[in-house]
């Protein structure tokens, strides 16, 4: 029995894991019983590692007992591979200060996007995005950037798939978003109308280095103000091809 557990093929380690994966966006603070259920880690054994989690500071208690993910665990991510994010930031603070709207970063990781940086202001629209956390690729700006710039067999496996339709805007028949990728791949960027939530829109840019994507810029907007949207496309064209530039280490134009 692996690692001296109960459960046979199952080791210590990857029930540690287990348990820390438990905690996402949408499950950022659990209960013992929770991380428990989510884990697939028995109760007895998920008290005994947690506290060893706790008294390492992976994961830490709030004020009322529920269990959420530590300083330690934060330290240690900081020391994660981030040049891309280094690079994007001044970028994406540029192009906030001259829209004024919600802008953000993602990257895809496996069929999702994952986001790794955000800007916005208090009164901006309410983003269903944040950073460190995931959502699909095809009713969002970034994630429709991204797989417009994929290989075709990675499209086809994607549209094959039965895809979710988080509100009735979604385009989920694969005809149609295929040929919304062409267009968006043809054009150079994606826009979405109330695809990801009800009342946000958005516009969204590929970063290309050397013709991949290596993540793409978002922009997203009320949709009450969705005229506006196109007048967002150059300035969000002209950042992504600056860090495109710097990412890959060509100087500045001037």
């Amino acid at each position: 029995m692996a690692g001296g557990s109960r459960e046979p093929g199952r080791s210590v380690t990857s029930k540690v894991l287990a348990i820390l994966g438990a905690f996402d966006t949408g499950h950022p603070h659990l209960s013992l019983s929770e991380v428990s259920r989510r884990s697939g880690v028995p109760l007895a054994t998920a008290h005994r590692l947690v506290g060893e989690l706790v008294a390492w500071q992976a994961l830490s208690r709030t004020a009322d007992g529920r269990l959420r993910i530590g300083l330690r665990l934060w330290e240690l991510g900081q020391l994660a591979p981030g040049r891309l994010q280094e690079v994007a930031h001044p970028w994406l603070q540029e192009l906030y200060a001259d829209t004024g709207e919600n802008v953000h970063l993602a990257v895809r990781d496996g069929l999702e996007v994952l986001y790794v940086d955000k800007l916005h202001g208090r009164r901006a629209v309410r983003l269903v995005s944040r950073t460190g956390g995931r959502l699909p690729m095809h009713p969002t700006g970034v994630g429709k950037a991204l797989l417009a710039h994929e290989p075709e067999w990675f499209q086809a496996a994607y549209l094959g798939r039965e895809l979710e339709r988080p509100t009735p805007r979604t385009i989920v028949e694969p005809g149609r978003l295929a040929r919304e990728l062409a267009t968006v791949r043809a054009q150079g960027y994606a826009l979405t109308f109330e695809e990801m939530s009800l009342g946000s829109c958005s516009a969204a840019a590929p970063v290309l280095v050397d013709g991949h994507a290596v993540a793409a810029v978002g922009i997203v907007l009320s949709s009450r103000r969705a005229r506006g949207l196109q007048r967002l496309v150059e300035p969000l064209l002209r950042v992504t091809a600056g860090i495109a530039r710097s990412y890959s280490g060509i100087p500045p134009q001037d």
